[in-house]
C-alpha cells in the first residue's frame, strides 16, 4: 500500500458546509490508496449509516475503507479494515474480533511505535509530522526527523509506514522522503471547493 490515505471528516466537512457523499465520491475519483470515514461525534448508527453507504462506492472504485476506531462497525458494514488508536482495542484482539479485516493503528513516540509493529498490523500510522489543528488535544509534533526514524523501524519490520499530522501539498513531498502514505483531512479540499477535489486529491496521489 502507498499513496494517499485519505481521510474522511464528519466534523470537518460540517463545518465547512460540504455534504459527505459527493465529497466522498470526489475523492474516490482521484483513487487514493486508502478512505478512511473519521466520525468522532457521531452515534453509532449514524456512522455505520455512513459506513454502509460508503462501502458500495470504495468497492466501485477498488479503494479500500477503513472504519476509525470501531471494528464492530468495520465488519457490519463490509467495510476493508479498522483504524484504532492508542485509546482502542489493541491490534490482537482486532485481529481475534475481525480476523479477515485489515488494521491499521496510530502510533505517536517510539515506544508505542515498537509495541504497534512487534503486532504486526497492516500499517502504522505516526505523527504528528507537523502541527495539526484536526484533534483537540494533539500528542507533540515528531517533526521530519522523528519520522524518518520511524520509517526506518517501520521497514525493518515489514510494515507499511503514515505519515500523519498537518500534511499539505507541499508537505506531502517532503513526508513522501520518508513515509509509504500520507494521511490527509483538510488539505483534500481546496479554496475552490468540491469541485476541485478529485485533482487535489490525484496531485496528492502522484506525490507517492
Amino acid at each position: 500500500m502507498r499513496g494517499l490515505y485519505a481521510i474522511v471528516d464528519v466534523d470537518f466537512l460540517n463545518t465547512a458546509g460540504v455534504p459527505l457523499l459527493p465529497f466522498a465520491e470526489a475523492v474516490l475519483a482521484g483513487k487514493p490508496a486508502a478512505l478512511q470515514l473519521r466520525a468522532k461525534n457521531d452515534a453509532p448508527r449514524a456512522v455505520l449509516r455512513t459506513l454502509q453507504a460508503l462501502a458500495p462506492l470504495c468497492a466501485r472504485a477498488g479503494v479500500p475503507l477503513f472504519a476509525n476506531d470501531r471494528p464492530d462497525l468495520a465488519v457490519l458494514a463490509h467495510a476493508a479494515g479498522v483504524h484504532v488508536g492508542q485509546m482502542d482495542a489493541p491490534v490482537v484482539d482486532v485481529r481475534a474480533f475481525a480476523p479477515s479485516r485489515r488494521v491499521g493503528v496510530s502510533t505517536h513516540d517510539p515506544a508505542q511505535l515498537g509495541a504497534a509493529l512487534a503486532a504486526k498490523p497492516d500499517y502504522v500510522a505516526y505523527g504528528p509530522v507537523y502541527a495539526t489543528a484536526s484533534k483537540a488535544n494533539p500528542d507533540p509534533v515528531v517533526g521530519l526527523e522523528g519520522l524518518a526514524a520511524a520509517a526506518a523501524r517501520a521497514r525493518a519490520a515489514g510494515v507499511p509506514l503514515v505519515a500523519i499530522g498537518g500534511i499539505d501539498v507541499a508537505r506531502a513531498h517532503e513526508v513522501a522522503r520518508f513515509a509509504d502514505l500520507a494521511a490527509v483531512i483538510s488539505a483534500l479540499l481546496p479554496p475552490a471547493g468540491l469541485s476541485a477535489v478529485t485533482a487535489r486529491v490525484a496531485e496528492l496521489s502522484a506525490v507517492f
